[in-house]
């Protein structure tokens, strides 16, 4: 039998009432469709719930113990219809989201701590990769949501699948080992660094950051001596530690406890000495997902 929610209430309301008349006056309804359906209720159940009298009726031991049930199935229903409304609406669920390993430090934890205060519904299940294997794997649906430094295999080869939202900004600073004649002043220009080893890095892995950098150096007037190439940037960090390049790199990994490097900014200001971080999803992405692009845009550093 199904126990339908209208079928519960006209129950408790008269198991509260005891009078099929005022129950049926609670429930906007007139009394023999009441007394119909309390009777489909016992045939389906097989027992007797109610025990009917001149002055109103009372609850049987049977009838008495399915007040109970009949609550809990109520809430049951109720809890489950709120549920599916609040995942409909992104407020509950699992996103899986995906992240390259130099923005951890900053963007991650700002995201982690924003939505555990916001959405604490949502569980987030981390997973770190390459950006060429992110975007990948958001394309096949993996992942839904991934955040990385270089848009520019997904900008420069979109398609109706994906979507990219940048949602901050980094300067590009120097990166010099300590030993640097330069290490430890207030700005320094890129020119300073003309006759220095570089490592920069593959135009294969991080393509636009790569452009970048050797752009930045030919508006300088100069063309970087590269010593060395790396697949990311903590390639590029190892490289500089050791006092053997200087480099290029965002900001922000200044927040990093890297023993041997100084980070100085640039005193020139150039569109190349800059760069996007950017959240990409499928088009089709559920309501979880826009969530927390909102949250991430809300939450960035200026």
């Amino acid at each position: 039998m199904e126990f339908t929610q209208r079928l519960l209430e006209q129950f408790l309301a008269l198991a509260e009432e005891q009078h099929f008349g005022r129950a049926a006056e609670r429930l906007s309804m007139s009394q023999p469709p009441l007394s119909q359906a309390m009777q489909r209720l016992e045939r389906g159940l097989g027992v007797r719930l109610l025990d009917r009298g001149p002055g109103g009726v009372r609850l049987t031991p049977a009838g008495t113990a399915f007040v109970t049930e009949a609550r809990r199935m109520l809430d049951v229903r109720s809890a489950a219809v709120e549920r599916v409304r609040r995942v409909a609406h992104g407020l509950e669920g699992d996103v899986r989201v995906g992240y390259v390993s130099i923005l951890s430090h900053r963007h991650l934890p700002r995201l982690l701590r924003a939505a555990a205060e916001e959405l604490p519904g949502l569980r987030i299940h981390l997973h770190q990769d390459s950006t060429a294997t992110l975007v990948e794997t958001i394309r096949s649906g993996a992942l839904d949501l991934a955040f990385i430094r270089d848009p520019s295999p997904i900008t420069d080869d979109l398609t109706d699948e994906l979507a990219v939202h940048g949602f901050a900004e980094e300067r590009i600073v120097a990166a010099l080992p300590d030993e640097h004649r330069l290490a430890g002043t207030d700005s320094v220009a890129l020119t300073d660094l003309r006759d220095d080893d570089f490592v920069l890095l593959s135009e294969t892995a991080l393509p636009e950051l790569a452009r970048q950098a050797r752009l930045a150096c030919r508006e300088a007037g100069f063309t970087p001596r590269c010593r060395a190439d790396a697949d990311d940037l903590t390639g590029l960090l190892g490289y500089v530690a050791a006092g053997l390049c200087v480099s290029l790199m965002p900001e922000d990994l200044r927040d990093f406890p890297l023993p041997g490097i100084s980070f100085v900014p640039f005193r020139e200001e150039s569109p190349y000495l800059r760069t996007t971080v950017a959240a990409v999803h499928r088009t089709d992405a559920d309501a979880a997902v826009h969530r927390l692009l909102d949250l991430i845009t809300r939450h960035a550093r200026p």
